[in-house]
């Protein structure tokens, strides 16, 4: 995923596609196909922002979990949610790119569901 010069290419790992896959049909099992879509759209919302690279508000290094990772939480909108977007950031800059590792729960040790150097 990419759009124009300037932006970064975001990548989702296997694991974060199956996060994203699992939290929906979460939602869709609990609240609906409304919720479901509304949260579909968030966490779709998260990811693009990432386009526009790591350095901005909202992302957060987490160097204490590993080596270039950063996360985003994935509250858009004005809406509350309980999900972090778990990034690896390419250290050159120049390269642009950004692997979306996991997408994980607020409540979950992060540094126990994230790759160690994917």
């Amino acid at each position: 995923m990419s759009a124009g010069a300037g932006a970064w290419t975001v990548r989702l790992a296997g694991a974060a596609e199956a996060d994203f896959e699992a939290i929906l049909l979460w939602n869709l099992e609990q609240s609906g196909d409304v919720q479901a879509g509304v949260y579909s759209e968030i966490l779709s919302a998260a990811v693009r922002a990432l386009i526009a690279g790591p350095e901005q508000p909202g992302i957060k290094a987490r160097s204490e979990i590993g080596r270039d990772l950063f996360t985003l939480h994935v509250a858009r909108y004005g809406r509350r949610r309980r999900h972090f977007v778990v990034f690896r950031a390419d250290a050159d800059p120049a390269n642009r790119q950004t692997d979306v590792l996991r997408i994980l729960h607020d409540s979950m040790d992060l540094a126990r569901h994230v790759p160690e150097d994917e």
